[in-house]
């Protein structure tokens, strides 16, 4: 089943999270000149266009990375985020967003690499033409997880994994669980940071339950809600589960995520930044 389209959500509040924590591990890995790898199981376009019919039907981004893209009190661990989002703009007019492969390969140094995987037959081409002649990308039209359980352990021996699966099916929630089983069994010390969207809190449970039965150390859960949990209004908040996140990531997000909240969702939102199993 693939008829998820990220361009009707992109830049809404889960990507402003999603994005946040991936920059801030990436930037957190460059401050060791060694070279690491970042591998994004599930890609998408690349970036997209805000002035599309998709994005402009739904407005999501209106409520997510329009409203903080051009404030003047944006808090400095997140700048070489909204630069990458400025990067794609010119002026003062907000028309593309960068999905996560942008946003990490904006951020990568000269010795850094990347592995983009994209199974939808509409979106890998778009990811073609980004990247297309990018010797530092690698390219799949595969499923992110067979490429993923491929590609481990990287030469490089450092590195972050983004897991950004669609949830379309209920059974995708079990996946990741069993993904992130045998891909710590062949690169242990590897970061992997997990998407997850608040519909049904039961499946984000299933998640957390199934990462704490595999004895796994260092799982730290980031989320921002936009509304109460409600089982009738669709999305209500969306996190990040970071297993051996940067030891600076926890009082990152715990000074980020207040400001973000006041600026998204000030009266019916929520944060939080727990510890699923400690090290």
């Amino acid at each position: 089943m693939l008829s998820y389209r990220h361009s009707f959500h992109a830049g809404n509040h889960a990507d402003v999270v999603k994005h946040i924590v991936q920059s801030l591990i990436i930037e957190s890995l460059k401050q060791k000149d060694k070279a690491f790898v970042y591998h994004d199981t599930h890609s998408g376009a690349g970036r997209y266009d805000l002035s599309d019919e998709r994005a402009a039907k739904t407005g999501e981004y209106k409520e997510g990375i329009g409203l903080i893209w051009d404030r003047d009190d944006i808090p400095e661990d997140i700048a070489p985020y909204i630069q990458t989002i400025k990067s794609l703009n010119q002026g003062n007019k907000l028309r593309y967003y960068p999905g996560s492969p942008r946003v990490g390969r904006s951020l990568l140094r000269e010795q850094d690499r990347a592995i983009f995987t994209e199974l939808h037959p509409s979106d890998f081409p778009l990811l073609l033409q980004e990247f297309r002649g990018d010797r530092q990308v690698k390219m799949h039209k595969e499923d992110g997880y067979a490429r993923l359980k491929a590609s481990l352990p990287p030469k490089e021996r450092r590195g972050v994994v983004l897991i950004d699966p669609p949830y379309e099916l209920k059974h995708e929630y079990q996946d990741v669980v069993d993904a992130i089983d045998e891909s710590v069994k062949r690169w242990a010390t590897g970061t992997y940071a997990i998407w997850y969207p608040v519909v049904y809190r039961k499946n984000i449970d299933l998640i957390t339950k199934g990462l704490e039965k595999q004895g796994i150390r260092k799982i730290l859960q980031i989320e921002l809600g936009v509304a109460p949990d409600s089982e009738e209004r669709g999305m209500t908040a969306s996190g990040m589960i970071v297993i051996n996140p940067p030891w600076k990531l926890e009082q990152q997000m715990k000074d980020i995520l207040p400001w973000l909240q006041s600026v998204i969702a000030p009266d019916t939102g929520h944060h939080f930044v727990n510890w699923v199993v400690p090290e």
